[in-house]
């Protein structure tokens, strides 16, 4: 991780055009740039592999999955390790426990990978964004936080009037388009990747 959730703050109030705190709290910032992180997390996920997971009980054939933070969706499971071609079993997940759904007894205390999809984090220590998904992010915090402004302005009388509030809400309106479009592309792009290419095929040896 390597850009912080200063870095993209300040280059949003850039995107805005807005250089001082007067229309935005940097704790406004923040929520809309986590607004934008969680719509991403919901079509292009990080792409993760678990290390030091193993089965405790080979009788249960189970094991505690509640260390992969952040996890939203487990994509397959590896066991025994370092075949070739990998083995992939069949398995089950109720709470923070799963459970392998094969004939073959596990070894107590072996090594088990997990291929799973997970949150993206931006905050004081770093991004997981790649630096395309920071873009697209500041495209849909820029629209959210605009949106959140107009409908201050519009309850109340502004220097610049309703043209103001306008041409606010018009940006707010452009962003956020532009921001569910490439948003629907990237997910596009992620499933044909997926069609095309062979995850895994299991085999019960």
């Amino acid at each position: 991780m390597s850009t912080t959730i200063a870095t993209l703050r300040a280059r949003l109030r850039v995107d805005l055009d807005e250089a001082s705190a007067d229309r935005w709290s940097d704790d406004d910032l923040d929520r809309h740039i986590g607004h934008a992180v969680r719509d991403i997390n919901r079509t292009a996920p990080r792409e993760m592999t678990s290390s030091g997971l193993t089965i405790p009980d080979p009788a249960s054939r189970e094991m505690d999955i509640s260390s992969l933070t952040g996890l939203i969706h487990v994509v397959a499971v590896e066991y025994p390790l370092d075949g070739y071609p990998r083995l992939l079993r069949h398995f089950e997940i109720w709470g923070s426990t799963l459970r392998l759904l094969s004939d073959t007894m596990p070894v107590a205390g072996a090594d088990v990978c997990v291929y799973y999809t997970a949150q993206h984090t931006v905050d004081a220590e770093g991004s997981t964004l790649q630096p395309y998904l920071e873009d697209l992010a500041l495209v849909g915090a820029s629209g959210y936080a605009a949106l959140e402004y107009v409908a201050y302005l519009f309850n109340r009388v502004t220097v610049g009037g309703e043209d103001s509030a306008q041409h606010l809400h018009a940006f707010a309106n452009d962003r956020l388009m532009q921001f569910r479009q490439d948003l629907t592309a990237l997910k596009r792009e992620r499933y044909r990747a997926i069609r095309t290419g062979e995850l895994w095929s299991e085999d019960e040896r």
